[in-house]
Protein backbone atom coordinates (compact mmCIF):
# COMPACT_ATOMS: atom_id res chain seq x y z
CA UNK A 1 0.00 0.00 0.00
CA UNK A 2 1.21 3.45 -0.60
CA UNK A 3 2.73 5.63 1.98
CA UNK A 4 0.65 9.33 2.20
CA UNK A 5 3.02 12.24 2.34
CA UNK A 6 1.90 15.48 4.36
CA UNK A 7 3.68 18.20 3.01
CA UNK A 8 3.64 21.82 4.73
CA UNK A 9 1.95 23.66 1.93
CA UNK A 10 -0.03 19.93 1.05
CA UNK A 11 -0.94 21.12 5.01
CA UNK A 12 -2.02 24.46 3.76
CA UNK A 13 -3.61 23.85 0.85
CA UNK A 14 -6.03 21.17 2.66
CA UNK A 15 -6.56 23.71 5.93
CA UNK A 16 -7.65 26.42 2.87
CA UNK A 17 -10.05 24.23 1.37
CA UNK A 18 -11.70 23.25 4.89
CA UNK A 19 -11.88 26.84 5.37
CA UNK A 20 -13.42 27.88 2.68
CA UNK A 21 -16.27 25.64 2.99
CA UNK A 22 -16.70 26.47 6.57
CA UNK A 23 -17.29 30.17 5.09
CA UNK A 24 -19.80 28.86 2.30
CA UNK A 25 -21.96 27.21 5.30
CA UNK A 26 -21.58 30.58 7.36
CA UNK A 27 -22.99 32.60 4.84
CA UNK A 28 -26.65 31.01 5.54
CA UNK A 29 -26.59 32.83 8.87
CA UNK A 30 -24.99 36.02 7.64
CA UNK A 31 -27.15 38.14 5.38
CA UNK A 32 -25.07 40.63 4.99
CA UNK A 33 -22.13 38.35 3.47
CA UNK A 34 -24.34 36.32 1.43
CA UNK A 35 -26.18 39.43 -0.75
CA UNK A 36 -22.40 40.49 -1.12
CA UNK A 37 -21.15 37.45 -2.70
CA UNK A 38 -24.80 37.03 -4.67
CA UNK A 39 -24.43 40.16 -6.44
CA UNK A 40 -20.97 39.02 -7.17
CA UNK A 41 -22.31 35.97 -8.68
CA UNK A 42 -25.02 37.86 -10.67
CA UNK A 43 -22.41 39.09 -12.87
CA UNK A 44 -21.53 37.36 -16.11
CA UNK A 45 -17.66 38.17 -16.08
CA UNK A 46 -17.42 37.25 -12.33
CA UNK A 47 -19.33 34.15 -12.77
CA UNK A 48 -16.90 32.72 -16.03
CA UNK A 49 -13.71 33.99 -14.02
CA UNK A 50 -15.33 31.90 -11.11
CA UNK A 51 -15.45 28.69 -13.60
CA UNK A 52 -11.90 29.26 -14.86
CA UNK A 53 -10.62 29.68 -11.24
CA UNK A 54 -12.23 26.29 -10.11
CA UNK A 55 -10.29 24.75 -12.52
CA UNK A 56 -6.94 25.90 -11.47
CA UNK A 57 -8.39 25.00 -7.87
CA UNK A 58 -8.98 21.55 -8.47
CA UNK A 59 -6.22 20.95 -9.99
CA UNK A 60 -3.78 22.31 -7.32
CA UNK A 61 -6.07 20.70 -4.72
CA UNK A 62 -5.17 17.09 -7.00
CA UNK A 63 -1.56 18.15 -7.15
CA UNK A 64 -1.30 18.33 -3.21
CA UNK A 65 -2.01 14.44 -2.51
CA UNK A 66 1.17 13.22 -2.14
CA UNK A 67 1.98 10.13 -1.58
CA UNK A 68 4.79 7.30 -1.91
CA UNK A 69 4.53 3.93 -4.05
CA UNK A 70 5.41 0.70 -3.12
CA UNK A 71 8.44 -0.32 -4.87
CA UNK A 72 8.18 -4.46 -6.49
CA UNK A 73 10.45 -6.69 -4.68
CA UNK A 74 13.75 -6.85 -6.05
CA UNK A 75 15.17 -10.05 -7.67
CA UNK A 76 15.64 -13.42 -5.24
CA UNK A 77 14.33 -11.12 -2.03
CA UNK A 78 12.52 -13.42 0.09
CA UNK A 79 11.33 -11.25 2.69
CA UNK A 80 8.37 -9.24 2.98
CA UNK A 81 9.61 -6.21 4.06
CA UNK A 82 8.09 -3.32 1.96
CA UNK A 83 9.86 -0.50 0.76
CA UNK A 84 8.59 2.88 -0.85
CA UNK A 85 9.94 4.97 -3.56
CA UNK A 86 11.61 7.92 -2.44
CA UNK A 87 10.08 9.60 -5.21
CA UNK A 88 6.96 11.57 -4.10
CA UNK A 89 3.63 11.47 -6.87
CA UNK A 90 0.62 12.99 -6.09
CA UNK A 91 -3.05 11.97 -7.54
CA UNK A 92 -2.55 14.20 -10.45
CA UNK A 93 -0.02 12.59 -11.79
CA UNK A 94 -1.11 8.95 -11.44
CA UNK A 95 -4.31 10.44 -13.21
CA UNK A 96 -1.66 12.34 -15.69
CA UNK A 97 -0.16 8.27 -16.54
CA UNK A 98 -2.62 7.78 -18.70
CA UNK A 99 -1.22 10.16 -21.68
CA UNK A 100 2.43 10.88 -22.76
CA UNK A 101 2.60 13.60 -20.63
CA UNK A 102 5.05 12.01 -17.50
CA UNK A 103 7.37 10.78 -20.29
CA UNK A 104 10.79 12.42 -20.73
CA UNK A 105 12.20 12.94 -24.37
CA UNK A 106 16.06 13.38 -25.01
CA UNK A 107 15.85 17.44 -25.67
CA UNK A 108 13.61 19.74 -27.29
CA UNK A 109 11.15 19.01 -29.98
CA UNK A 110 8.04 21.60 -31.49
CA UNK A 111 4.55 21.28 -30.59
CA UNK A 112 3.06 17.95 -32.01
CA UNK A 113 6.08 16.96 -33.64
CA UNK A 114 7.43 12.93 -34.48
CA UNK A 115 11.16 14.05 -34.57
CA UNK A 116 14.04 16.16 -32.60
CA UNK A 117 14.15 19.88 -32.77
CA UNK A 118 18.60 19.49 -32.67
CA UNK A 119 20.09 17.41 -34.98
CA UNK A 120 22.44 14.42 -33.43
CA UNK A 121 25.24 12.18 -35.36
CA UNK A 122 24.92 8.44 -35.24
CA UNK A 123 26.42 5.45 -36.92
CA UNK A 124 24.28 3.60 -39.48
CA UNK A 125 26.47 0.75 -41.29
CA UNK A 126 29.68 1.89 -39.96
CA UNK A 127 28.93 5.89 -41.38
CA UNK A 128 28.47 8.83 -39.61
CA UNK A 129 24.55 10.02 -40.37
CA UNK A 130 23.51 13.04 -38.98
CA UNK A 131 19.67 14.17 -38.76
CA UNK A 132 17.07 15.02 -36.82
CA UNK A 133 16.14 11.97 -34.24
CA UNK A 134 12.57 10.41 -34.21
CA UNK A 135 11.05 11.11 -30.62
CA UNK A 136 10.99 8.18 -28.54
CA UNK A 137 7.44 8.59 -26.83
CA UNK A 138 5.20 11.56 -29.60
CA UNK A 139 3.33 9.32 -32.42
CA UNK A 140 4.41 5.76 -31.19
CA UNK A 141 0.71 4.26 -31.69
CA UNK A 142 1.14 5.69 -35.34
CA UNK A 143 2.16 2.56 -38.11
CA UNK A 144 3.54 5.26 -40.24
CA UNK A 145 4.63 8.66 -39.95
CA UNK A 146 3.10 9.90 -42.56
CA UNK A 147 -0.24 9.07 -41.09
CA UNK A 148 0.30 12.11 -38.87
CA UNK A 149 -1.67 14.60 -40.31
CA UNK A 150 -4.62 12.25 -40.51
CA UNK A 151 -4.26 11.18 -36.86
CA UNK A 152 -4.29 14.34 -35.43
CA UNK A 153 -7.31 15.58 -37.13
CA UNK A 154 -8.93 12.42 -36.07
CA UNK A 155 -7.88 13.26 -32.19
CA UNK A 156 -9.01 16.75 -32.53
CA UNK A 157 -12.34 15.90 -33.69
CA UNK A 158 -12.98 12.85 -30.99
CA UNK A 159 -11.49 15.53 -28.52
CA UNK A 160 -14.34 18.06 -29.70
CA UNK A 161 -16.86 15.37 -29.52
CA UNK A 162 -16.21 14.74 -26.06
CA UNK A 163 -16.50 18.24 -25.18
CA UNK A 164 -19.55 18.83 -26.35
CA UNK A 165 -20.79 15.62 -24.82
CA UNK A 166 -19.44 16.99 -21.51
CA UNK A 167 -21.23 20.22 -22.41
CA UNK A 168 -24.28 18.80 -23.56
CA UNK A 169 -24.20 16.41 -20.44
CA UNK A 170 -24.11 19.65 -18.02
CA UNK A 171 -26.94 21.86 -19.74
CA UNK A 172 -29.56 18.52 -19.02
CA UNK A 173 -28.14 18.66 -15.18
CA UNK A 174 -28.60 22.60 -14.79
CA UNK A 175 -32.02 22.05 -16.45
CA UNK A 176 -33.19 19.24 -14.42
CA UNK A 177 -32.17 20.87 -11.52
CA UNK A 178 -33.81 24.34 -12.55
CA UNK A 179 -37.11 22.27 -13.28
CA UNK A 180 -36.85 20.51 -10.03
CA UNK A 181 -36.83 23.69 -7.99
CA UNK A 182 -39.21 25.86 -10.02
CA UNK A 183 -41.40 23.13 -11.34
CA UNK A 184 -41.70 21.55 -14.71
CA UNK A 185 -39.36 20.90 -17.51
CA UNK A 186 -39.91 24.13 -19.60
CA UNK A 187 -39.56 26.23 -16.65
CA UNK A 188 -36.56 24.39 -16.09
CA UNK A 189 -34.66 25.93 -19.48
CA UNK A 190 -35.36 29.76 -17.60
CA UNK A 191 -31.76 29.73 -17.76
CA UNK A 192 -30.96 29.19 -21.07
CA UNK A 193 -32.78 32.85 -21.88
CA UNK A 194 -31.19 34.82 -19.41
CA UNK A 195 -34.71 34.73 -17.09
CA UNK A 196 -32.61 33.01 -13.68
CA UNK A 197 -31.70 34.98 -10.53
CA UNK A 198 -27.77 33.81 -11.61
CA UNK A 199 -26.33 34.00 -15.04
CA UNK A 200 -25.90 30.29 -14.95
CA UNK A 201 -25.83 31.02 -19.03
CA UNK A 202 -22.19 32.45 -18.29
CA UNK A 203 -21.11 29.35 -16.66
CA UNK A 204 -21.71 26.88 -19.12
CA UNK A 205 -20.47 28.82 -21.56
CA UNK A 206 -17.40 29.05 -19.74
CA UNK A 207 -17.38 25.24 -18.87
CA UNK A 208 -18.36 24.58 -22.83
CA UNK A 209 -14.96 26.30 -23.58
CA UNK A 210 -13.19 24.53 -21.07
CA UNK A 211 -14.46 20.95 -21.83
CA UNK A 212 -13.69 21.73 -25.58
CA UNK A 213 -9.98 22.71 -25.02
CA UNK A 214 -9.53 20.03 -22.32
CA UNK A 215 -10.85 17.68 -24.56
CA UNK A 216 -9.14 18.05 -27.25
CA UNK A 217 -5.80 18.56 -25.81
CA UNK A 218 -6.21 15.52 -23.68
CA UNK A 219 -7.09 13.41 -27.13
CA UNK A 220 -3.64 14.94 -28.42
CA UNK A 221 -2.32 13.86 -25.50
CA UNK A 222 -2.44 10.56 -25.59
CA UNK A 223 0.13 10.09 -28.12
CA UNK A 224 1.82 13.99 -28.53
CA UNK A 225 3.26 16.80 -27.07
CA UNK A 226 1.20 18.93 -27.15
CA UNK A 227 3.18 21.80 -26.81
CA UNK A 228 6.34 20.58 -27.18
CA UNK A 229 9.51 19.38 -24.51
CA UNK A 230 11.92 21.50 -22.76
CA UNK A 231 15.88 21.15 -22.71
CA UNK A 232 15.99 18.27 -20.60
CA UNK A 233 12.80 16.68 -22.92
CA UNK A 234 9.88 17.27 -20.26
CA UNK A 235 6.73 17.68 -21.83
CA UNK A 236 5.80 21.25 -21.78
CA UNK A 237 2.00 20.85 -20.67
CA UNK A 238 2.78 18.62 -17.89
CA UNK A 239 5.13 21.32 -16.55
CA UNK A 240 2.46 24.27 -16.84
CA UNK A 241 -0.14 21.92 -15.47
CA UNK A 242 2.21 21.24 -12.27
CA UNK A 243 2.97 24.76 -11.74
CA UNK A 244 -0.66 25.49 -10.79
CA UNK A 245 -0.38 24.33 -7.45
CA UNK A 246 2.97 26.27 -7.31
CA UNK A 247 1.34 29.56 -8.50
CA UNK A 248 -1.92 29.03 -6.26
CA UNK A 249 0.35 28.07 -2.70
CA UNK A 250 2.42 31.15 -3.53
CA UNK A 251 -0.80 33.52 -4.42
CA UNK A 252 -2.79 32.14 -1.03
CA UNK A 253 -0.21 31.34 1.40
CA UNK A 254 1.34 34.79 1.23
CA UNK A 255 -1.49 36.72 1.46
CA UNK A 256 -2.71 34.60 4.43
CA UNK A 257 0.76 35.09 5.92
CA UNK A 258 0.36 38.74 5.59
CA UNK A 259 -2.88 39.12 7.52
CA UNK A 260 -1.75 38.61 10.96
CA UNK A 261 0.76 41.63 11.61
CA UNK A 262 -1.24 43.97 9.01
CA UNK A 263 -4.62 43.85 11.13
CA UNK A 264 -3.00 43.23 14.21
CA UNK A 265 -0.39 46.58 13.83
CA UNK A 266 -3.39 48.45 11.57
CA UNK A 267 -5.82 47.96 13.93
CA UNK A 268 -3.79 49.15 17.18
CA UNK A 269 -2.09 52.09 15.50
CA UNK A 270 -5.30 53.04 14.42
CA UNK A 271 -7.60 52.68 17.92
CA UNK A 272 -4.44 53.98 20.25
CA UNK A 273 -2.85 56.85 18.11
CA UNK A 274 -0.20 58.47 20.23
CA UNK A 275 3.06 56.86 20.51
CA UNK A 276 1.91 53.21 19.26
CA UNK A 277 0.50 54.95 16.28
CA UNK A 278 4.34 56.63 15.98
CA UNK A 279 5.57 53.12 16.79
CA UNK A 280 3.69 51.41 13.80
CA UNK A 281 4.51 54.00 11.37
CA UNK A 282 8.34 53.85 12.25
CA UNK A 283 8.39 49.91 11.62
CA UNK A 284 6.20 49.73 8.34
CA UNK A 285 7.85 52.78 7.14
CA UNK A 286 11.63 51.13 7.82
CA UNK A 287 10.65 48.16 5.75
CA UNK A 288 9.32 50.10 2.68
CA UNK A 289 12.18 52.25 2.87
CA UNK A 290 13.79 48.88 1.82
CA UNK A 291 14.05 47.41 -1.67
CA UNK A 292 11.33 44.53 -1.79
CA UNK A 293 13.72 42.66 -3.48
CA UNK A 294 16.73 42.43 -1.86
CA UNK A 295 15.18 42.12 1.40
CA UNK A 296 13.70 39.12 0.42
CA UNK A 297 16.63 37.95 -1.91
CA UNK A 298 18.76 38.15 1.64
CA UNK A 299 16.16 36.27 3.56
CA UNK A 300 16.29 33.37 0.93
CA UNK A 301 19.37 33.07 0.80
CA UNK A 302 19.81 32.65 4.87
CA UNK A 303 16.86 30.13 4.36
CA UNK A 304 18.87 28.17 1.97
CA UNK A 305 22.19 27.97 3.87
CA UNK A 306 19.88 26.69 6.56
CA UNK A 307 18.38 23.81 4.26
CA UNK A 308 21.99 23.17 2.63
CA UNK A 309 23.47 22.86 6.42
CA UNK A 310 20.67 20.42 7.71
CA UNK A 311 20.23 17.45 4.85
CA UNK A 312 19.44 14.99 7.41
CA UNK A 313 15.92 17.13 8.02
CA UNK A 314 14.31 15.84 4.27
CA UNK A 315 14.05 12.35 3.59
CA UNK A 316 12.85 13.23 0.05
CA UNK A 317 13.83 15.96 -2.95
CA UNK A 318 9.76 16.71 -2.41
CA UNK A 319 10.21 17.55 1.00
CA UNK A 320 13.22 19.63 0.73
CA UNK A 321 11.90 21.71 -2.15
CA UNK A 322 8.34 22.13 -0.39
CA UNK A 323 9.87 23.39 2.89
CA UNK A 324 11.53 26.24 0.39
CA UNK A 325 8.24 27.09 -1.13
CA UNK A 326 6.35 27.36 2.07
CA UNK A 327 8.98 29.19 3.69
CA UNK A 328 9.49 31.70 0.46
CA UNK A 329 5.37 32.40 0.58
CA UNK A 330 6.14 33.09 4.53
CA UNK A 331 9.16 35.42 3.97
CA UNK A 332 7.12 37.02 0.77
CA UNK A 333 3.74 37.58 3.96
CA UNK A 334 6.00 38.94 6.25
CA UNK A 335 7.81 41.73 4.27
CA UNK A 336 4.94 42.77 2.53
CA UNK A 337 1.99 43.61 5.03
CA UNK A 338 3.04 47.24 4.74
CA UNK A 339 0.08 48.31 2.15
CA UNK A 340 -2.73 47.11 3.79
CA UNK A 341 -1.91 47.65 7.67
CA UNK A 342 -1.81 51.36 6.12
CA UNK A 343 -5.18 51.04 4.94
CA UNK A 344 -6.67 49.27 8.02
CA UNK A 345 -4.60 51.84 10.44
CA UNK A 346 -6.56 54.42 8.38
CA UNK A 347 -9.83 53.31 8.10
CA UNK A 348 -9.34 52.66 12.08
CA UNK A 349 -8.74 55.77 12.77
CA UNK A 350 -11.92 56.96 11.05
CA UNK A 351 -14.14 54.19 12.93
CA UNK A 352 -12.52 55.05 16.78
CA UNK A 353 -14.68 58.27 16.20
CA UNK A 354 -17.82 56.88 15.53
CA UNK A 355 -20.35 56.83 18.22
CA UNK A 356 -21.22 53.51 18.85
CA UNK A 357 -17.50 53.05 19.32
CA UNK A 358 -17.50 55.91 21.92
CA UNK A 359 -20.55 54.43 23.70
CA UNK A 360 -18.73 51.26 23.85
CA UNK A 361 -15.75 52.73 25.90
CA UNK A 362 -17.97 55.08 27.54
CA UNK A 363 -19.48 51.69 28.89
CA UNK A 364 -16.22 50.56 30.17
CA UNK A 365 -16.14 48.18 27.16
CA UNK A 366 -12.36 46.94 26.98
CA UNK A 367 -9.85 48.02 24.59
CA UNK A 368 -9.37 44.34 23.24
CA UNK A 369 -13.41 43.78 23.07
CA UNK A 370 -13.66 47.27 21.17
CA UNK A 371 -11.15 46.30 18.39
CA UNK A 372 -12.29 42.36 18.20
CA UNK A 373 -15.97 42.88 18.34
CA UNK A 374 -16.35 46.58 16.39
CA UNK A 375 -13.35 47.45 14.63
CA UNK A 376 -12.20 44.12 13.06
CA UNK A 377 -15.83 43.23 11.46
CA UNK A 378 -16.06 46.64 9.90
CA UNK A 379 -12.62 46.54 8.16
CA UNK A 380 -13.02 43.03 6.89
CA UNK A 381 -13.99 44.35 3.50
CA UNK A 382 -10.21 46.07 3.20
CA UNK A 383 -8.79 42.51 4.00
CA UNK A 384 -11.13 40.69 1.70
CA UNK A 385 -10.64 43.23 -1.21
CA UNK A 386 -6.77 43.09 -0.47
CA UNK A 387 -6.75 39.44 -0.15
CA UNK A 388 -8.30 39.47 -4.00
CA UNK A 389 -6.22 42.16 -5.43
CA UNK A 390 -2.59 40.48 -4.29
CA UNK A 391 -3.51 37.79 -5.14
CA UNK A 392 -2.77 37.82 -9.11
CA UNK A 393 0.47 40.61 -8.42
CA UNK A 394 1.92 37.61 -6.26
CA UNK A 395 1.24 35.12 -8.62
CA UNK A 396 3.25 37.32 -11.03
CA UNK A 397 5.76 38.03 -8.21
CA UNK A 398 7.10 34.65 -8.27
CA UNK A 399 7.55 34.76 -11.83
CA UNK A 400 10.00 37.22 -11.32
CA UNK A 401 11.52 36.11 -8.27
CA UNK A 402 12.10 32.79 -10.19
CA UNK A 403 13.70 34.73 -13.06
CA UNK A 404 16.06 36.29 -10.78
CA UNK A 405 17.63 32.99 -9.23
CA UNK A 406 15.72 33.75 -5.97
CA UNK A 407 12.80 32.08 -6.51
CA UNK A 408 11.56 28.34 -5.72
CA UNK A 409 13.65 25.28 -5.96
CA UNK A 410 14.93 24.10 -9.45
CA UNK A 411 12.96 21.09 -8.80
CA UNK A 412 9.53 22.30 -8.54
CA UNK A 413 7.80 23.38 -11.49
CA UNK A 414 6.72 27.04 -12.02
CA UNK A 415 5.81 29.23 -14.36
CA UNK A 416 9.13 31.63 -13.12
CA UNK A 417 11.68 28.49 -14.19
CA UNK A 418 9.89 28.25 -17.08
CA UNK A 419 10.35 32.12 -18.19
CA UNK A 420 13.94 32.18 -16.36
CA UNK A 421 14.50 28.74 -19.22
CA UNK A 422 13.29 30.66 -21.99
CA UNK A 423 16.02 33.26 -21.73
CA UNK A 424 18.63 31.91 -24.02
CA UNK A 425 15.97 29.60 -25.84
CA UNK A 426 14.35 32.85 -27.29
CA UNK A 427 17.77 34.08 -28.21
CA UNK A 428 18.56 30.61 -30.36
CA UNK A 429 18.19 30.33 -34.07
CA UNK A 430 15.55 28.74 -34.72
CA UNK A 431 14.19 29.84 -32.44
CA UNK A 432 12.43 27.98 -29.54
CA UNK A 433 9.01 29.54 -28.44
CA UNK A 434 6.80 27.40 -27.19
CA UNK A 435 7.77 26.76 -23.47
CA UNK A 436 7.88 30.89 -23.00
CA UNK A 437 4.11 30.59 -25.05
CA UNK A 438 2.97 28.05 -22.69
CA UNK A 439 3.59 29.77 -19.49
CA UNK A 440 2.43 32.85 -20.94
CA UNK A 441 -1.50 31.60 -21.71
CA UNK A 442 -1.38 30.31 -18.55
CA UNK A 443 -0.34 32.80 -16.73
CA UNK A 444 -2.76 35.02 -18.24
CA UNK A 445 -5.58 32.87 -18.19
CA UNK A 446 -5.05 32.24 -13.93
CA UNK A 447 -4.15 36.24 -13.43
CA UNK A 448 -6.81 37.36 -15.69
CA UNK A 449 -9.47 35.71 -13.80
CA UNK A 450 -8.03 36.20 -10.80
CA UNK A 451 -8.15 39.96 -11.59
CA UNK A 452 -11.81 39.61 -12.98
CA UNK A 453 -13.31 38.18 -10.21
CA UNK A 454 -11.61 40.64 -8.02
CA UNK A 455 -12.95 43.50 -9.51
CA UNK A 456 -16.70 41.70 -8.92
CA UNK A 457 -15.45 41.34 -4.93
CA UNK A 458 -14.29 45.07 -4.85
CA UNK A 459 -17.75 46.52 -6.28
CA UNK A 460 -19.58 44.42 -3.88
CA UNK A 461 -17.73 44.62 -0.48
CA UNK A 462 -16.36 48.18 -0.69
CA UNK A 463 -18.39 50.99 0.42
CA UNK A 464 -17.58 53.56 -1.52
CA UNK A 465 -19.02 51.70 -4.69
CA UNK A 466 -22.32 50.96 -2.88
CA UNK A 467 -24.50 53.09 -5.40
CA UNK A 468 -27.67 52.50 -6.43
CA UNK A 469 -27.64 50.22 -10.09
CA UNK A 470 -30.71 49.56 -11.67
CA UNK A 471 -31.50 46.08 -12.75
CA UNK A 472 -31.42 45.08 -16.34
CA UNK A 473 -35.39 44.52 -17.09
CA UNK A 474 -36.19 40.56 -17.18
CA UNK A 475 -38.44 39.16 -20.02
CA UNK A 476 -40.83 36.79 -17.77
CA UNK A 477 -42.24 33.87 -20.26
CA UNK A 478 -45.66 32.92 -19.74
CA UNK A 479 -45.66 29.64 -21.07
CA UNK A 480 -49.12 29.71 -21.68
CA UNK A 481 -47.88 32.48 -24.62
CA UNK A 482 -47.60 35.82 -23.25
CA UNK A 483 -44.94 37.74 -22.91
CA UNK A 484 -45.09 39.91 -19.78
CA UNK A 485 -42.14 42.69 -18.87
CA UNK A 486 -41.21 42.51 -15.30
CA UNK A 487 -41.24 46.15 -13.33
CA UNK A 488 -37.48 47.39 -13.50
CA UNK A 489 -35.97 47.22 -10.12
CA UNK A 490 -33.19 48.61 -8.54
CA UNK A 491 -30.61 46.86 -6.58
CA UNK A 492 -27.95 48.19 -4.53
CA UNK A 493 -24.13 46.81 -5.41
CA UNK A 494 -24.88 44.37 -1.75
CA UNK A 495 -27.61 42.85 -3.94
CA UNK A 496 -30.35 44.50 -1.73
CA UNK A 497 -33.68 46.02 -3.36
CA UNK A 498 -34.53 49.59 -2.95
CA UNK A 499 -37.69 51.72 -4.11
CA UNK A 500 -37.01 52.66 -7.63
Amino acid sequence: MPKFVLLWTDAFVFLAVFGVLFQVWRLRRDPTMASGWRYVVRRPSAMAAGVVLACFAIIGVLDSIHYRPVLPPAAGATGQQVVHSPITRSALDALLDYTQLPNRERTYSAPLALHQFTKESWLVDGKVVRDYPRLKYAGAKLANDADRTADIVRRVVLGALAGLAASLALATLLSLVHSRKQGGWQAGTKWWWRESDLPWWAFWATATVIFLVAGVTMSLAADYHVLGTDRTGNDVLWLCIKSVRTALVIGTLTVFAMLPPAIAFGITAGYFKGKVDDFVQYVYTTLTSIPGVLLVAACVLMMQVHIDNNPELFDTVAARADLRLFLLCLILGLTGWAGLCRLLRAETLKLRELEYVQAARAFGVSHWRIMRRHLLPNVMHIVLITMVLQFSGLVLYEAVLSYLGIGVDPSTPSYGTMIDAARTEMSRDPMIWWNLAAAFIFLLALVLSANIFADAVQDAFDPRMRRVQPRRNMRIRSWGGSVHGARPSQTSALGKEVAP
